[in-house]
Parts: structure tokens; C-alpha cells; sequence
């Protein structure tokens, strides 16, 4: 004990022991533990299809019929539809535990899908599927925002948010998909105006909310047409309805997010948490980029994929790296070095030696 604690003790007429502050049962301890984390439940609680949309493993009508088949457990028991969970409770799907703390945030990737490659996994013809050229995520899934048939070629958004992917791909949501579409022939004035408002297909009536001609050589001829439907095969079977075969047909926009024009077939880019944060806000959706900005570095930002200005993130797919040993390669080491890192100049050092007089001595 201290001179001035033992002085303090003398003066209030205490002994030199301190008294320790009583300490609550154990019994009050733990029902005070448990009202404060039935309390925190009760306010975080969320419904289980909207937990597994939110961690990437499909759609919230995917994850009701996987509850209803008796596929989702919380707390080792078969969950119910209708079931809430909380970030305390234990679920698993299959032999996988699913991480429901929320705090995982959306990757989303952009991939330019050539001719020649299926939106599948699973394919009894074992042809090429695009998911073989996409990096693994980690305790997640890419899901397809959309689909391209066997012969279609462009733009590809993948997420790990199946919220994200049902809110950007639901007919309710009207989301624009833009093509660029070659057939062979030339439109007539009134056959776009017939398309403009709408043809009858096999499956229902179809529509293009925009059709102009872009230009072309000979037969081949360019239209830029936009969609607001995903139907199978829709832009081909609306230009066949008229007599015209497309021969060549890329997909270079969807809803906000454009294909950026040096992306080229098979490779892809991931955006940045910034981008990824404000194309869930453009759907409506709460993410947790908020939370995780104030423990991640932030970084410069720059221009989003947004709007026809994408950027080519840290994850991008080897774009435009030049071959090791070229000339341009060490180029731009160079400019590199010589502008991120900043110059420090040395200051002189005076000479310590003694400088000879050039006047002549005296003999």
C-alpha cells in the first residue's frame, strides 16, 4: 500500500486493508446475461430465406423451397418456413455452415462471356461453362445475374449476394438489358415500329423499348435494341418473328452497369467495395459497406463501372499486363517508381579537406 492510501485510511479512521466492492451472485450474473442476449435476438432476428439470400447461396424463392424440402437446419433441428434467425444461431445447409453475422461484404465481378460458353454449372454435354474462368469465393457462390445462351456474347454480372441477384433480375424491378444485334437484311420503318410495339411469340407478347439501326456493310446491318425481360432467346425470336436471322448478338449493358470497352471475351474485373455499395443502394438494398469502411484502408477512388466509366480494380483478371522481360514492362516499372514513390534530394556535404591558397608564398 501507498504512503498517501495508508494517509487516507489514518484520516477516515478505516484499516490499512482496502474493502473490495461486492460482487453480484452468480445466479444475478447469468439471468442478466441472458435477458441482455434475448433482448439483442429479439431485435436482430431475421427471416431465414432472407439470411441465406443475403449470404450468396441463391435466390429468396430458391431458399424457400431448400427450406421447405427439409434441406436447412438452425441449431442442428429442421427449420421451418416463416423461421427467424439471429446472429447467435448456428446454421448449416447440407454438410455447410452458413455465416449469418451480416457482415460479409458483396463481391461483385463483371465477365465478358465469349460464343461458345453456358451459364451452368452442371451440363450433361460437359461443354465449357464460364464459372471455370472465375475465381473461387471464399464461404460463398457467384450467382449469374442473367443469362447469355450458347451463342450470345458480352456482358456478365456475378455477386455473392442472391438478394442483389433477385432484386436486379425480378420483372417487377424492370431492369434494361441493352444488345447490339447483326442480322442480315435491312429493317423497314414500319417492321421497327411492329417491334417497338410488340410482336406475339410462343411464350407471350414481346417488345423492344428501343430499335435503331448503328450502322453495317452489305447485308449485315447493326441495331441497338433494350430489353426489360430475361425470356430465353427474346431478341433472336423477335427478329425471326419478322423473317431475320441474327448471326451475331452481344449483350453490352445491364441496368446501370455497362461492359467496359477494354474487357476483352474471357476475362473479368471485380468491383470496388464503393461501387458494389452504390449499385446496392441504386436497387434498394442496406449493405454493410458502411461498417466495413471504417476498419478497411480506404483507397482512392475511381472510376466506377457505372454510367459507361468502369475501372479495373486490384482483382482484375491480368488486363493489359505486358510480358515479362519486354521493354514496356520495365517502362513502367520505372514511371511507376518515379511517380508513386516521392524523390528525396541529399543536401551537400561540405568538403572537410583544406583547399590549397593558388597565391604563392614568400620565398
Amino acid at each position: 500500500m501507498t504512503r498517501s492510501r495508508k494517509r487516507e485510511a489514518s484520516r477516515s479512521g478505516t484499516s490499512g486493508k482496502l474493502r473490495r466492492p461486492k460482487s453480484k451472485p452468480v445466479s444475478e450474473n447469468i439471468e442478466d446475461m441472458k435477458s441482455v442476449g434475448n433482448s439483442k435476438s429479439m431485435i436482430e432476428t431475421q427471416k431465414l430465406q432472407k439470411v441465406l439470400a443475403q449470404a450468396g447461396i441463391g435466390s429468396r424463392r430458391k431458399m424457400e423451397e431448400l427450406i421447405e424440402q427439409g434441406l436447412i437446419k438452425v441449431n442442428g433441428q429442421i427449420a421451418e418456413l416463416g423461421a427467424r434467425v439471429s446472429l447467435t444461431d448456428r446454421v448449416e445447409f447440407g454438410r455447410r455452415r452458413v455465416d449469418v453475422s451480416g457482415t460479409q461484404k458483396t463481391r461483385i465481378i463483371l465477365y465478358h462471356k465469349p460464343e461458345g460458353e453456358i451459364v451452368s454449372r452442371d451440363d450433361p454435354r460437359e461443354r465449357q461453362t464460364v464459372f471455370a474462368n472465375l475465381p473461387k469465393p471464399k464461404n460463398a457462390k457467384w450467382i449469374a445475374i442473367g443469362r447469355l445462351d450458347f451463342n450470345t456474347s458480352g456482358l456478365l454480372i456475378f455477386t455473392t449476394s442472391g438478394e442483389l441477384a433477385n432484386r436486379m433480375m425480378h420483372p417487377s424491378f424492370d431492369t434494361e438489358r441493352e444488345y447490339s444485334a447483326r442480322i442480315f437484311g435491312e429493317l423497314t420503318e414500319d417492321q421497327i415500329a411492329l417491334l417497338l410495339s410488340g410482336v406475339e411469340l410462343s411464350d407471350g407478347f414481346g417488345q423492344f423499348e428501343v430499335c435503331e439501326s448503328i450502322g453495317g456493310e452489305g447485308r449485315n446491318r447493326w441495331y441497338r435494341v433494350i430489353v426489360k425481360e430475361g425470356r430465353n432467346r427474346l431478341v433472336r425470336r423477335m427478329f425471326e418473328s419478322l423473317g431475320y436471322q441474327v448471326s451475331r448478338l452481344i449483350r453490352i449493358r445491364f441496368g446501370s452497369v455497362v461492359l467496359p470497352p477494354r474487357l476483352t471475351r474471357g476475362k473479368w474485373l471485380e468491383l470496388k467495395d464503393n461501387e458494389a455499395h452504390k449499385l446496392e443502394t441504386q436497387c434498394g438494398i442496406e449493405s454493410q459497406a458502411d461498417v466495413l469502411s471504417s476498419t478497411n484502408v480506404q483507397r482512392r477512388p475511381s472510376r466506377g463501372a457505372m454510367n459507361a466509366k468502369p475501372h479495373y480494380g486490384e482483382r482484375a483478371s491480368e488486363l493489359g499486363k505486358p510480358k515479362r522481360g519486354s521493354s514496356q514492362n520495365a517502362k513502367n516499372k520505372k514511371s511507376i517508381a518515379g511517380a508513386d514513390r516521392p524523390q528525396f534530394v541529399k543536401p551537400k556535404r561540405k568538403s572537410s579537406r583544406v583547399t590549397k591558397s593558388t597565391k604563392s608564398r614568400p620565398a
